[in-house]
């Protein structure tokens, strides 16, 4: 009697690709969360870029910088796909010369990544992020 030869996977190799794609899982995931965290807080230093824009026209017209309330009240909203993940917060300097610092928390998620900072003068912090 010949025995009919079954063509397919033992048990023991289907335990081995399961041990290797976990381990290659283990290693790429915070790989892809790094990149996601850094992709998240490159939206937020381009609307860093575009409110300080938005000041330096705001201070052309009216001889001083907008604080957050004004610049909300001519119509200026964070994208939700930033403010899901940072809230802002602007803040006027009191001498002589006008100036201004923009503040992004990091919420959520994007915690692990730190806060940002910049000022009208450039000055961009942490500058390791920037």
């Amino acid at each position: 009697m010949e025995r009919n030869r079954q063509r397919g996977f033992t048990l023991i190799e289907l335990m081995i690709t399961v041990v290797i794609v976990g381990i290659l899982a283990a290693i790429a995931w915070p790989s892809y969360q790094q990149y996601v965290l850094r992709g998240h807080r490159a939206a937020a230093q381009a609307e860093m870029m575009d409110i300080a824009n938005r000041q330096q026209q705001y201070l052309l017209a009216n001889r001083s910088y907008a604080s957050k309330t004004q610049l909300e009240a001519a119509g200026y909203a964070l994208p939700s796909d930033v403010s899901s993940r940072y809230s802002y917060d602007i803040t006027l300097g009191t001498g002589s010369l006008p100036t201004f610092t923009i503040d992004f928390t990091a919420i959520g998620a994007q915690a692990n990544d730190g806060d940002l900072a910049l000022t009208s003068e450039g000055l961009k912090t942490p500058s390791g992020k920037w």
